[in-house]
């Protein structure tokens, strides 16, 4: 990849400021406001650093020293050797929503593309250590959502974000992972596949420096690009020290809707959403129509797209399309579980179908899977 492509001229006088020790957004942000633009930042003196909001002494300094052409061309060589660009606050490609908010990233490194319809975002995010309820909703609603026109953001970490990302991919939507880390690094190093199939359906993205490792500390920032890139979050599990409350409070805060779902009152991971909601902090969520009503003009355009207008509070449940396949085995299924060879013989149709089907059905909340090969009836629909 040529250094034209990983980077435009503009976005390497920006990185020259985002690789400067103890530079981060709002520092970026002020520095930009009082001295004018990027060009007078990279020639100031230290003098005129130290007289910008939040510069002193020392970070003038480092600014004076780290503002290297030097650290860009390798920066640059070491993006383009991972398939990433780097887009910066004043290049076109760079997503609005994120740029609108209080403290967006000075730079954003990304891999796989952005689109224009990535304005059309809702974040999913909750616990890394999710019940199995929590990952069927989470895949559920982003493949809903993904059906719907909207684009899937999430953090790419285990249990909720994996569910979501998962969801939206078979939805064959479009997903958006922003992680806490360099693109050099992969977090969690398990997830190869899953992060080859999102930059071929969206993209992976971070503001940190290509070689930054992961670290607990960086994930809480990370947080708020998730937000920044959403018209909605929904939280699907979370306990009360979760990052997901950050992610919801952080959305508040940039404006944005936050929903939750509700989960047992004596379940350790449905703390954090039954709070939000006690709280009047998101709003109660039971199916996308919640989500599509609250986001307005936006939302009734896309649930006219999905084919399934949000209901008033007093309208029937508008009953899930199901093909012939799909109405089979339901019909085949019962309140006991049944593993997939006993629906294959009560269905009569082969393995491959029935597992596409029970796929499709789990999306669409109709059935549930209960063990590695058992599942159950939640409705007929």
């Amino acid at each position: 990849m040529s250094n034209h492509a990983v980077c435009s001229p503009i976005a390497e006088k920006y990185l020259q400021l985002h690789l400067c020790e103890g530079v981060g957004p709002i520092r970026a942000a002020n520095l930009l406001a009082e001295l004018g633009d990027i060009d007078a930042v990279l020639a100031a003196t230290r003098g005129d650093l130290m007289r910008v909001k939040q510069i002193g002494e020392k970070v003038a300094a480092q600014i004076a020293r780290d503002r290297s052409a030097d650290r860009v061309a390798e920066e640059i060589e070491i993006a383009g050797k991972h398939g990433a660009r780097i887009l910066c606050l004043a290049d076109p490609d760079y997503p609005v929503a994120l740029k609108n908010i209080t403290d967006p990233p000075v730079c954003l490194y990304v891999r796989g593309s952005l689109q224009k319809e990535d304005v059309l975002a809702l974040g999913i995010v909750g616990s890394r250590h999710c019940s199995r309820y929590g990952a069927e909703q989470a895949e559920r609603f982003a493949a809903l959502a993904a059906n719907a026109g909207l684009v899937i953001v999430s953090g790419m970490a285990r249990g909720v974000d994996t569910s979501a990302h998962h969801g939206a991919l078979v939805a064959g939507g479009r997903t958006l992972a922003v992680i806490g880390c360099g693109l050099c690094h992969l977090y969690p190093p398990d997830a190869v596949e899953l992060a080859e199939r999102i930059t071929r359906g969206g993209a992976i993205l971070s503001e940190l420096p290509m070689r930054i490792a992961p670290d607990p500390q960086n994930f809480p920032p990370r947080n708020r690009i998730i937000a920044g890139l959403s018209l909605g979050v929904l939280v699907v599990e979370a306990a009360r020290r979760s990052g997901a409350l950050i992610t919801a409070r952080l959305a508040t805060e940039y404006n944005r809707e936050v929903f939750a779902l509700p989960g047992r009152v004596d379940g350790p991971y449905a703390e954090g959403c039954n709070d939000l909601i006690k709280s009047g902090g998101a709003k109660l969520v039971s199916n996308l129509s919640d989500i599509l009503d609250e986001l307005g003009d936006v939302g009734r355009s896309l649930a006219s797209i999905a084919g399934e207008p949000p209901p008033t509070p007093d309208a029937p449940k508008t009953p899930i399309p199901l093909d012939d396949a799909e109405r089979t085995i339901l019909s085949a299924l019962g309140p006991d579980p049944l593993p997939v060879e006993a629906v294959c013989e009560l269905s009569m149709l082969p393995p491959s179908k029935v597992a596409a089907v029970l796929t499709t059905l789990q999306l669409k909340g109709a059935v549930r899977r209960v063990g590695a090969n058992l599942y159950e009836l939640v409705c007929r629909a």
